[in-house]
């Protein structure tokens, strides 16, 4: 038994085999899973139920994981803010800045070969993706 608060033994492998500047994907349940990302990404599927699991709890037990070098957002084209950005804030360590990215920046960044694992996720919230890039682990 693990101690940690993360136990999904996919991503559990995914984020072992995975390194310094490798990107996870947590995508809300409108994303493209299948050819909105890197092909060759694992992909986990969380996505029980509308409105189950949310990014935020995917969210909420990676911080505790891995550390975050940075972190890129889905941003509408209207330049209005989604509230679930504030929370994300909230989640995220206090020195990493959301990044937004339009659309169609997102997508091509998430198909970008350093991302390593996509969750899908059953968020109803819009525009709540999230692209994390995997920081360095100071000895």
């Amino acid at each position: 038994m693990l101690k940690t608060k993360l136990l999904h033994p996919e991503i559990l492998a995914a984020l072992g085999g995975a390194g310094h500047g490798a990107q996870i994907l947590i995508a809300d349940g409108n994303f493209p899973f299948g050819t909105g990302a890197n092909p060759t990404a694992r992909r986990v599927y969380l996505n029980l139920a509308p409105g189950l699991v949310a990014v935020t709890d995917v969210l909420r037990v990676l911080v505790d994981v891995i550390p975050i070098e940075a972190a890129q957002v889905m941003s509408p084209a209207s330049g209005d803010e989604p509230p679930i950005f504030a929370e994300f804030r909230k989640l995220l360590p206090k020195e990493i800045a959301l990044q937004p990215l339009g659309r169609f920046e997102f997508y091509d960044a998430a198909r970008e070969p350093n991302t390593a694992l996509v969750i899908a996720t059953g968020e109803q919230r819009v525009y709540a993706n999230l692209l994390l890039t995997i920081g360095v682990v100071m000895p």
